[in-house]
């Protein structure tokens, strides 16, 4: 609420991915809080109807609705997509699974985590182009994490049918990919009046953290849901961010770049997810993935 305060997004609206629950609820709030009118867009609406209900009675705000979306799944974000009338103004990418522990598919034969954290989410925003183009200065915001230290994009292996699965390295290579997502988009979108960054919220203890098929987590989760999420709302809202993009970002500020994973966690992002060869590779291979 510190980093929205002041800022007045009344007649913008909001797509929130997993808005129900950890801190893409606490995105939420802080975006209807400042007049926003808020889409939940999550895989069990009947669970989130709740969270929704509270969330206009905590706000003032009754702009807030629950809509269905199962990322993995690229048929339940087509209907997403189709569904959406109007422009669109902020969508964040927040929603994910974490370290499945065996190897798993989506329905169209993705690898869960790359189907889920990314491709569902680039087909979303992809989908979403003309809404968000409506939109006059749309911004996407990039869900990645620390994560990506430890695997980039494979591209010539993006469903681990060759290499040897491992949960962290599945979800290093989604969330490497995330992180490209937010350069691929300002990009090919800036144009548009379109911009994306990427954002690691840190170590929270969220569902996510807490449901990773027995793998310890490398940090001590340290921070509450409303820090994780204050980053996220700052792309996604605040003034200072105006037509940037295609940075990457944690704590409120832009990350350093690092040359090797540093062995205690301290921050910063790797070159491979910031690079624009990496970012057009990925975009072009993704349209591929969705066609």
């Amino acid at each position: 609420m510190q980093v929205i305060e002041g800022v007045d997004l009344t007649g913008k609206q909001a797509v929130v991915t997993g808005g129900a629950a950890g801190i893409g609820v606490e995105t939420a709030r802080a975006l209807a809080r400042a007049g926003a009118a808020v889409t939940l867009a999550v895989r069990r609406p009947e669970v989130a109807e709740s969270v929704a209900a509270e969330l206009r009675r905590n706000t003032g705000n009754a702009a807030i609705e629950v809509r269905p979306l199962d990322l993995a799944d690229l048929q339940s974000v087509k209907r997403f997509t189709r569904q959406w009338t109007g422009p669109l103004h902020i969508l964040v990418n927040n929603a994910g699974i974490m370290a499945a522990p065996a190897l798993q598919k989506t329905p169209q034969g993705h690898e869960l985590q790359f189907g889920t954290n990314y491709l569902g989410h680039f087909a979303l925003a992809y989908w979403l182009h003309p809404a968000l183009a409506a939109g006059g200065g749309a911004r996407v915001v990039s869900l990645s994490s620390s994560g990506h230290w430890f695997n980039p994009v494979i591209f010539d292996d993006l469903c681990f049918d060759f290499i040897p699965y491992t949960p962290i390295g599945a979800y290093g290579q989604s969330k490497s990919a995330c992180a490209l997502l937010a350069v691929a988009i300002t990009r090919h979108w800036q144009t548009d009046g379109i911009v994306s960054n990427a954002v690691n919220p840190g170590a929270i203890a969220t569902g996510l953290q807490r449901h990773t098929g027995g793998l310890r987590t490398p940090v001590d989760l340290h921070k509450t849901a409303e820090q994780g999420a204050a980053t996220s709302v700052l792309l996604a809202a605040s003034p200072l961010l105006e037509g940037v993009g295609g940075l990457y970002f944690e704590d409120c500020n832009e990350s350093p770049r690092i040359a090797a994973r540093p062995t205690d966690f301290s921050g910063g992002v790797a070159g491979y997810v910031q690079d624009a060869g990496n970012a057009e590779r990925l975009w072009q291979r993704s349209l591929e993935l969705i066609a």
